[in-house]
């Protein structure tokens, strides 16, 4: 029961992430990830096939989401580079 408690805790918890702004987002799913899967594997997790099946949609949407995530970042500090040189040669 303990168990099945976690997951339905850690799939609710990952439900929640999904609704906030891409950088609470991004945070909190490292801090998810941390919780449940550093010590656990995603195969622990007791749930039915429905709640299994959510599980797995959203792990996709957020890998995707995190590629974008980090390509943005990335492409947020190009532009920072850029600035921050131009401003120094001025």
């Amino acid at each position: 029961m303990e168990r099945r408690d976690r997951s339905l805790k850690g799939l609710n918890e990952l439900i929640h992430l999904d609704s906030l702004d891409s950088d609470e987002r991004a945070q909190g799913l490292v801090r998810w990830v941390d919780k449940y899967l550093t010590k656990h594997t995603i195969s622990e997790f007791d749930l039915e096939l429905s709640d299994l099946k959510k599980l797995s949609e959203l792990f996709y949407k957020n890998i995707m989401f995190l590629k974008d995530h980090k390509e943005n970042t990335r492409q947020e500090l190009i532009e920072t580079k850029k600035l921050k040189s131009f401003a120094s040669n001025s």
